[in-house]
């Protein structure tokens, strides 16, 4: 079966915020999204509420209950105690743990499984008893997926900045890829779930589902929120939808 897509509303929160004004709508696009076929959306409330709002969380977390049940809903971020309750407040699908700095622009890195192991084993565990799937933010780096697996977390999430920077740049997105490749083959090995994010479009993502066939999930926000700039919500969910093999 071929990566399901879900939406990051970051990036149209953003340009929400930009105006004290409900337009554009979070979970309004979301709906649009959703019901041109996308399978879940995507949010990263950050504590200075620059992107999603924590308002739009039990927005978002109605509108899939209401209309779209089939769909998940998976909350990202740096688990703070404020960010926890947030999540077992809300009841994602999904949770994604980031290493992110509050006054980080966007997620860059992922975690120091083997430094950071004792940090994240028992907030993983408090996640899991709560019901939640658990996904932890991770580099290409196949030698840090088995301190990634002793966290008890069901899925590692690739950073794939580093290979959607490479867009003019075949041979540098090549050694990229295949350092995802190998990462991804680790984490199968591991009995890990495999998910993807950041700056993949439409063009990086078949070579992506390509090499790593059994990818669960890509969770995408700013090439998408472009995309539909110029396509319109539902056409560009299509779009990515056929990129990914649909």
């Amino acid at each position: 079966m071929p990566a399901k897509l879900s939406v990051n509303l970051n990036a149209i929160a953003m340009l929400r915020n930009r105006r004290d004004l409900p337009w554009p709508s979070v979970s309004g696009l979301g709906r649009i999204a959703l019901a041109a076929g996308a399978h879940g959306l995507t949010v990263h409330p950050r504590p200075d509420q620059r992107h999603v709002r924590f308002t739009d969380v039990p927005e978002i977390r109605a509108l899939i209950d209401d209309e779209f049940p089939k769909a998940e809903f998976n909350i990202e971020g740096y688990p703070s105690e404020d960010f926890l309750e947030l999540v077992e407040k809300h009841q994602p699908e999904q949770v994604t743990l980031v290493p992110d700095d509050p006054i980080q622009a966007t997620s860059d890195h992922g975690w120091d499984f083997a430094g950071q192991q004792g940090f994240l084993k028992p907030i993983v565990a408090r996640l899991k008893k709560g019901g939640f799937r658990v996904s932890l933010f991770s580099d290409a780096d196949p030698a840090g997926v088995t301190a990634a697996r002793d966290t008890g977390a069901d899925r590692i999430e690739l950073f794939t900045g580093p290979y959607g920077a490479c867009y003019s740049d075949p041979a540098g997105a090549a050694k990229q890829l295949e350092l995802l490749g190998k990462t991804a083959d680790a984490a199968f090995a591991a009995g890990l779930a495999v998910n993807a994010g950041h700056d993949l479009v439409v063009d990086n993502l078949p070579p992506l589902m390509r090499r790593i066939p059994k990818l669960a999930e890509v969770s995408i926000g700013h090439g998408l929120t472009a995309d539909a700039l110029e396509h319109g919500m539902p056409a560009t969910i299509k779009r990515f939808l056929k990129a990914c093999g649909w």
